[in-house]
C-alpha cells in the first residue's frame, strides 16, 4: 500500500493511493494511529480502500505524513561523509552514527518551507526514511526486517551556518536541525518494495533537483548498513516503537555543503526565498517545497559568565 495524510474539511485524514484516487479514510484516526494498530489496522485500511471518498490525486492536498513518536536521522553514505570530512575514519565503520531529530518540525510534501530566524546558509538534504511498524528491543538485524513497516522521502533541512557553532561543542546538531523535515508523499509498505532489494539493500534510484536543475543523486544501496541494521541499532538498549522515522543521512552529492566544497566555482548559492527544491525517488514519488522567508528572531540573552569573572 502507498498511505498518506490529506488535508480535508474534517481535518487531516489518512489516504490510501488506489490507481490515480486516494481513498479517504474516515476523519479521526492518524497515520500514527493506523501504524500502531498493527496488522489488524492496515488489513482494515485494505479492506476499505475502495470504499472510502476518493479525491484524485492532482487535487489532494497532502498534510504532514506524519507525527512520529521519534525521529533519528542516520549518517551511512561513505560519499557524502568523504567529501565532507576529506576521508573517513575506520572508526566511523564499526557502527551507524545517528542524532535525534524533532519529530514536531514535519511538513507537508508540498507546502511552503520556512527558513529559520537568522540562518543564512540553509541547505537541503536528500534521504530515504524507514517508518517502524512495530515496536522491538534489542533485535538482530534479521529481526528488525519484520519490524519494518515501509519507506518514504526524507529531506532534512539544514542551517550550515548554526552547524558551525554547535559542532564546537560534544553535543550534536540542535537548532541547526531543529526547523523543518519534509516527508512524503507517501508512506510505501515494504512489500511493495520487494523486487527493489539487491543483495539484502534497498536499491532506489534518488534524485535532488533545485529550480529546476538537477544537483544530486545517488542509489539507496550504496549505504554503508541495510535500513535492517539501522533500525537493530536503534533497538540495542531500548525500544522502538511503531510509527519511529529513521532517515539514511545524505547521500553522495545529495546536498549543498557537499557540492559547495568539491566544486565551488560553480556550485549553486546556499537557499534563499523562492527557491524550489524537488526530491525524487523511485517508487516513493516526489516532494517538492519552496522556500519562504521565515520569523523574525526571538531574542535570548547571552549566558551569564561566573568563571574569570574579579574578584
Amino acid at each position: 500500500m502507498r498511505l498518506t495524510t490529506v488535508r480535508s474539511a474534517e481535518g487531516h485524514r489518512v489516504g490510501v493511493l488506489d490507481g490515480d484516487v486516494i481513498r479517504l479514510l474516515d476523519a479521526g484516526p492518524t497515520l500514527r494511529d493506523v501504524i500502531a494498530g498493527g496488522e489488524e489496522s492496515l488489513a482494515d485500511v485494505a479492506r476499505r480502500l475502495r470504499s472510502g471518498d476518493g479525491v484524485p490525486v492532482p487535487d489532494a492536498s497532502f498534510g504532514p505524513l506524519l507525527d512520529p513518536p521519534s525521529v533519528r536521522d542516520f549518517l551511512t553514505y561513505e560519499a557524502h561523509l568523504a567529501e565532507l570530512a576529506g576521508s573517513v575514519p575506520d572508526e566511523w565503520y564499526e557502527k551507524p552514527l545517528f542524532y535525534f531529530s524533532n519529530p514536531a518540525s514535519i511538513t507537508g510534501p508540498y507546502d511552503d518551507v520556512r527558513i529559520p530566524p537568522l540562518v543564512t546558509q540553509l541547505d537541503y538534504e536528500l534521504e530515504v526514511g524507514v517508518v517502524v511498524g512495530r515496536a522491538g528491543s534489542d533485535l538482530t538485524p534479521a529481526q528488525a526486517a519484520d519490524h519494518i513497516l515501509g519507506y518514504t522521502i526524507f529531506n532534512d533541512w539544514s542551517a550550515r551556518d548554526l552547524q558551525v557553532h554547535e559542532f564546537k561543542f560534544p553535543m550534536g546538531p540542535s537548532k541547526s536541525k531543529d526547523a523543518a523535515i519534509t516527508l512524503g508523499p507517501w508512506l510505501v509498505t515494504a512489500d511493495e518494495l520487494a523486487d527493489f532489494v539487491v543483495d539484502g539493500r534497498l536499491a532506489l534510484t534518488t534524485e535532488v533537483r533545485l529550480n529546476g536543475v538537477r544537483t544530486g543523486g545517488d542509489v539507496t544501496s550504496n549505504m554503508a548498513w541495510s535500513f535492517a541494521d539501522l533500525v537493530a541499532y536503534a533497538s540495542r538498549g531500548t525500544v522502538v516503537r511503531p510509527g519511529d522515522v529513521m532517515g539514511s543521512g545524505t547521500c553522495g552529492t545529495g546536498c549543498l555543503a557537499e557540492i559547495r566544497r568539491t566544486d565551488p566555482d560553480t556550485a549553486p548559492d546556499w537557499l534563499a526565498p523562492g527557491d524550489v527544491v524537488r526530491i525524487e525517488v523511485e517508487q516513493l514519488g516526489f516532494i517538492e517545497n519552496r522556500l519562504v522567508p521565515g520569523p523574525q528572531p526571538v531574542e535570548i540573552p547571552r549566558g551569564r559568565r561566573r568563571i574569570g569573572v574579579g574578584a
